[in-house]
């Protein structure tokens, strides 16, 4: 049995070496990203996170895992920012408030799927137009949803959290390993 993690995330990667998981194939899929007409974040996240695991080639007895991770501000998703002026207008829209954080993973073996989303609520302080100015030099915003990586320096923007960290990072390991046990894959017995 292999496991296949369809993500180009190495923050996913690091994460499942935490519980002693690492995917013998890494194959990030090629899908469209944009949301419905009108769909919520939950539902967006979920089907994103779907829709990854359908779309990784794998044989019958392959383990594939795929997640999405989505920043939402009421209903409003803040995916990945196009640019600095994008990343820009989310951290403002943030600023000073309480948003949410949903990922969503989804495994699949032959024909069955697991699937399964965690939510947490994040709240960022008020942000100074200089840190908004020096965290928006730093790139450290490029490629993460709502523009900011709770792991790195956003770390310190991020006073106060309810939830799972490792969901905010982008896998909550708990209930990963849930699914891939699942599916059959040994997560404490050091893989397959």
């Amino acid at each position: 049995m292999r496991l296949i993690l369809g993500s180009g995330s190495p923050r996913r990667r690091e994460l499942l070496t935490q519980i002693g998981v690492v995917a013998d194939d890494i194959r990030p899929p090629d899908i469209d990203e944009t949301p419905l007409k009108g769909e919520l974040p939950r539902p967006y996240c979920s089907r994103m996170a779907r829709e990854k695991a359908l779309a990784v080639k794998a044989g019958q007895e392959d383990v594939v895992l795929s997640a999405d991770t989505t920043v939402a501000m009421g209903r409003r998703i803040l995916g990945k920012p196009a640019d600095a002026a994008d990343a820009e207008a989310f951290l403002r829209l943030m600023s000073g408030r309480r948003h949410k954080v949903i990922t969503a993973m989804a495994v699949r073996k032959g024909a069955q799927l697991w699937e399964n989303d965690v939510v947490t609520d994040v709240k960022m302080k008020r942000l100074s137009d200089a840190e908004l100015r020096a965290y928006i030099a730093s790139d450290d915003w490029q490629g993460k949803a709502g523009a900011y990586g709770i792991q790195g320096l956003a770390g310190a923007l991020i006073p106060w959290i309810q939830g799972s960290f490792t969901a905010v990072v982008g896998l909550p390991l708990t209930e990963t390993a849930g699914l891939l046990q699942a599916a059959g894959y040994p997560v404490f017995e050091g893989g397959a």
